[in-house]
C-alpha cells in the first residue's frame, strides 16, 4: 500500500504515469478481447522504420482512453489505475480550502463572537472531544508497517525532521516572547505553541510545494506521537518559570486526545477495512472542518480580553466594524506579530538548517514547511485545560490563521520553481 494512500488525510494516492498505448481494435462482437498478434489494427503511420504500435505510445487519463495496454518494456498486460469519482474529488478540493475557513471564521469571531457561543459554553470538553475525533481521522489513514519501512529506508532525513521540529521552534518561541515582552500568560501560549508537534496541514503545502510528501508524512506522524513525551516537558523547561506548569497531566492529555485516538483509528483501519475504505474520502474535510471550529471558537473567546489588556472598552453602540477595529488597535496586534515571526523563523531556519546539512532541494522544501506549521489545536487544548489564564490559549488560536495563510503563500511561491534548478552540488539522498 502505497505511503501516500495511508499515511496522509489531506493527499489523495497519486495517479499511476505510465506510458500507454491506444489500440483500436475492429470488432464483428460485443465482445472486447486483446488480438494475439497487433494484425488488426486500422492503418497507422510508423515512424523512422519503427513498427508502428510502437509509435503510439503517449500519457493520458485513463477514462479518456476505450482500451489500454501498459508499456513497460516486456509487453506485459498491467492494470491501470481507475479514476476517483467526482465527488471524492470534490471532497477533496474543498479540504484544500482549509486556509479559506480560518481566515472566514477569524473574521466573524472578531466582528460577532457570540456566532461561536454555542461550542465555546460547552468547553474545554468540547475543545478535547474535537481534537480526538480530528486524530482518530488521521490514524484511520495510517498504517504503521508503511510507516516503519519508510522510516528504515530514510533514517536520516526523518530524525532530521523529528529534532528540528522540537529545538527551532521551542527555541524560537521563548526568544520571541522576551524580545517583544510579552506577558507572562501570553509568554506560555507561544511557548506551548512552539512547543506543539508539527501539523498535517503541512502535507498538503508540501504537496502544493513540490516537496517530498513522504517525509512530511512520516515527519508528522512521529512528532505527533511523539508529543506525549516531549511537548510537555519542553514546556516545563521553558515556560516553568513564568507560570506552574504540571508536565504529568499535560503528558497525560496529550496521549488521551492525541495519542490514543490515533492508535485507535490505525486499529480501526486494519480490522475494518471496508468500513474505513467508505469513511475515509469524508475524513479531510471533517478534519479541516473541525479545526477552523475549534481555533476560531477559542480566539472568539478571547477576543474580548484581549482587548482588555490595554484598558479599552468596547462600546455597545458600536457597529461591528467598529469594533473589530477597535479590538485589533490593542494588543492584538503584538500577538500577531509574535506568532507570525515564530512562524516566519521556523519556515526559514528549517529551509537553512536542512540545506546546511545537504539535503535535496524536496527534503528542504518539506522540512521547512513542517517546522514552521504548527499542530495549534493541541496547544488550544492544552492551554484551556490546563491553564487558569484565558490568555495562554490565544497565541495558538491566532496561529491558525497566520500559519496557514503564511504556508500556503509558501507552498504556491515554490510551486512556481521546479526543485530540480536548485540543485548544484552533490545532496545526501537517503532514499
Amino acid at each position: 500500500m502505497s505511503i501516500y494512500a495511508r499515511l496522509c488525510p489531506f493527499i489523495s494516492p497519486p495517479q499511476t504515469n505510465q506510458r500507454i498505448s491506444r489500440v483500436t481494435l475492429t470488432l464483428k462482437t460485443p465482445t472486447i478481447s486483446f488480438p494475439p498478434k497487433l494484425t488488426n489494427l486500422v492503418t497507422i503511420t510508423a515512424i523512422h522504420g519503427k513498427p508502428r504500435w510502437e509509435n503510439l505510445l503517449y500519457t493520458a487519463k485513463p477514462r479518456t482512453l476505450p482500451i489500454f495496454r501498459a508499456v513497460n518494456g516486456n509487453s506485459e498486460h498491467s492494470p491501470v489505475a481507475p479514476a476517483k469519482p467526482s465527488w471524492e474529488n470534490f471532497l477533496a478540493t474543498a479540504a484544500s480550502l482549509y486556509p479559506l475557513y480560518v481566515i472566514v471564521g477569524w473574521f466573524v469571531a472578531c466582528v460577532k463572537p457570540s456566532t461561536f457561543a454555542w461550542f465555546v459554553s460547552r468547553g474545554p470538553a468540547s475543545y478535547s472531544l474535537t481534537l480526538g475525533l480530528i486524530m482518530l481521522a488521521m490514524g484511520l489513514t495510517l498504517e504503521f508497517k508503511d510507516m516503519i519501512r519508510l522510516f528504515l529506508q530514510r533514517p536520516l532525513s526523518i530524525l532530521f525532521g523529528c529534532v528540528a521540529q522540537y529545538t527551532i521552534m521551542p527555541a524560537s518561541a521563548f526568544a520571541i516572547s522576551k524580545i517583544l515582552g510579552l506577558s507572562p500568560s501570553l509568554s506560555v501560549g507561544l511557548i506551548l505553541l512552539g512547543c506543539c508537534p508539527g501539523g498535517t496541514a503541512s502535507n498538503v503545502v508540501t504537496l502544493i510545494a513540490r516537496g517530498d510528501v513522504p517525509l512530511s508524512i512520516i515527519v508528522t506522524a512521529c512528532t505527533t506521537l511523539g508529543a506525549v513525551l516531549v511537548t510537555p516537558f519542553l514546556t516545563k523547561i521553558l515556560a516553568g518559570t513564568l507560570v506552574p506548569v504540571d508536565a504529568i497531566q499535560l503528558s497525560i492529555s496529550t496521549l488521551q486526545v492525541v495519542v490514543a485516538p490515533i492508535l485507535l483509528g490505525a486499529y480501526i483501519q486494519s480490522a475494518f477495512p471496508a468500513v474505513v475504505k467508505i469513511v475515509t474520502p469524508f475524513s479531510p474535510l471533517f478534519a479541516v472542518l473541525a479545526s477552523s471550529l475549534l481555533a476560531c471558537s477559542v480566539f472568539s473567546e478571547n477576543i474580548v480580553l484581549l482587548n482588555s489588556m490595554v484598558g479599552a472598552s468596547l462600546k455597545s453602540d458600536l457597529s461591528p466594524l467598529r469594533q473589530a477595529q477597535a479590538i485589533l488597535s490593542g494588543d492584538l496586534w503584538v500577538v500577531m506579530l509574535a506568532v507570525a515571526l515564530l512562524h516566519y523563523v521556523g519556515f526559514f531556519v528549517g529551509y537553512i538548517s536542512a540545506a546546511i546539512c545537504g539535503f535535496k532541494e524536496p527534503q528542504r522544501r518539506s522540512i521547512s514547511i513542517e517546522v514552521g506549521m504548527q499542530n495549534s489545536s493541541l496547544g488550544v487544548v492544552l492551554a484551556t485545560s490546563h491553564f487558569s489564564s484565558p490568555m495562554v490559549a490565544v497565541p495558538p488560536a491566532v496561529s491558525a490563521v497566520i500559519m496557514n495563510v503564511m504556508g500556503s503563500s509558501l507552498g504556491f511561491l515554490w510551486r512556481q520553481k521546479n526543485p530540480s534548478d536548485s540543485e548544484s552540488s552533490p545532496k545526501i539522498d537517503d532514499n
